[in-house]
């Protein structure tokens, strides 16, 4: 059944059903996917804040002057807003990095704690990054930490249990990406937004992340930010209730995506990771290397070839985002009874971002 028929149809988990449509690995026609470099039909620009954003402040977070970005809506879903990757040459390369290389070192938390002593888990890039560099194409070769790592939780760390946040399990939010997130959140009207919790999700062409709604952070008036590197993906953004049909987009490198108001609570998913569609290994937007000029106060730092090296070669195969959100509006504290989770906070195996049917399942990331 085509997808244009699926998306007509409502009924009971008429959600589902799209979502294993792209989800099978022979689907070939994309055509009922939004595209949003070929804007068209129920996609119209959005209108942004722009001087909420001085140029200086854009180039420190790596981004363009705000008034060059293109951003866009869908009719039917107010508060959503797609941002073509407005990432100056070279600065994805950044976030790239620091998603494989420094976020995922301690004190943050990763889905590998749940199998590994702490001690294994202390530097999954200085023991991944020789066999990255040498891996080949073959599906035999053992999988380096890095290729086994499926989520990173930062700032208030989400509890996959009892899906809550808590007061005492809580590090240090990266002041970089909080400064990132505070432009874009800006720019779309959220001035004094707060990065106060992160999920990163690393997928693989194997891997999806279920159908779910993010309403655990206890203020729902603040945005959801999401960030998009390396290899493409589908994306299906649905209604209030899963018998509501979802609409279909693709997120390339680069894309952020930010669900506000209405939108803020509306069913989600990926069910699919895709080769780069314009059908190099990597994404052009990625060829460029940062520019050695950058501006007082960056938080875009330099990144040696090696290092580039070694996400280039996880990219090939992979994509990573980022989702930042405000877990607590302002002058707002955690129920007393949520603070008893705190650092005892543990890891279970169900959830819906997983590699395929055998794999063992991974917790849902609110991507």
């Amino acid at each position: 059944m085509a997808a244009a028929t699926l998306t007509r149809e409502g009924g009971e988990d008429a959600f589902r059903r799209l979502f294993r449509f792209y989800r099978q690995r022979d689907v070939s026609d994309l055509r009922g996917v939004v595209d949003f470099s070929v804007p068209g039909g129920q996609v119209f620009r959005s209108q942004l804040s722009v001087s909420s954003v001085s140029d200086q402040d854009a180039y420190r977070a790596g981004l363009q002057p705000v008034s060059q970005w293109k951003a866009y809506g869908l009719n039917g879903y107010p508060g959503f807003i797609f941002i073509l990757n407005p990432f100056l040459p070279g600065c994805q390369r950044h976030w790239v990095k620091q998603c494989l290389k420094l976020y995922p070192q301690k004190p943050n938390v990763c889905n590998l704690d749940l199998h590994m002593a702490p001690e294994k888990t202390l530097d999954l890039w200085g023991q991944s990054k020789e066999q990255l560099k040498r891996k080949g194409s073959s599906k035999r070769e053992p999988r380096s930490l890095l290729e086994k790592l499926r989520w990173v939780t930062l700032g208030y760390h989400y509890n996959w249990d009892t899906k809550k946040y808590s007061a005492n399990h809580h590090t240090p939010f990266p002041s970089d990406l909080a400064f990132l997130s505070e432009q874009v959140a800006a720019a779309c009207g959220f001035w004094g937004f707060q990065a106060q919790a992160g999920i990163l999700n690393y997928y693989h062409f194997d891997s999806s992340l279920g159908i779910h709604v993010d309403e655990s952070e206890l203020d729902h008036s603040r945005p959801l930010l999401s960030f998009s590197f390396g290899q493409s993906s589908i994306f299906l953004l649905g209604g209030l209730k899963r018998e509501e049909a979802p609409t279909a987009m693709f997120m390339h490198s680069g894309d952020i995506m930010v669900m506000s108001g209405f939108s803020r609570l509306l069913y989600h998913a990926v069910p699919r990771v895709l080769p780069n569609l314009e059908g190099t290994v990597l994404p052009s937007c990625l060829d460029q290397a940062l520019s050695s000029d950058l501006p007082a106060g960056a938080v875009i730092e330099h990144s040696s070839d090696e290092d580039w090296q070694v996400c280039a070669k996880y990219l090939q195969s992979s994509r990573i985002n980022m989702t930042i959100r405000q877990v607590l509006a302002d002058g707002q504290k955690f129920p007393e009874e949520s603070e008893t989770n705190g650092m005892s906070q543990t890891f279970s195996e169900g959830g819906h971002h997983q590699q395929n049917k055998k794999a063992k399942r991974h917790k849902p990331s609110t991507d």
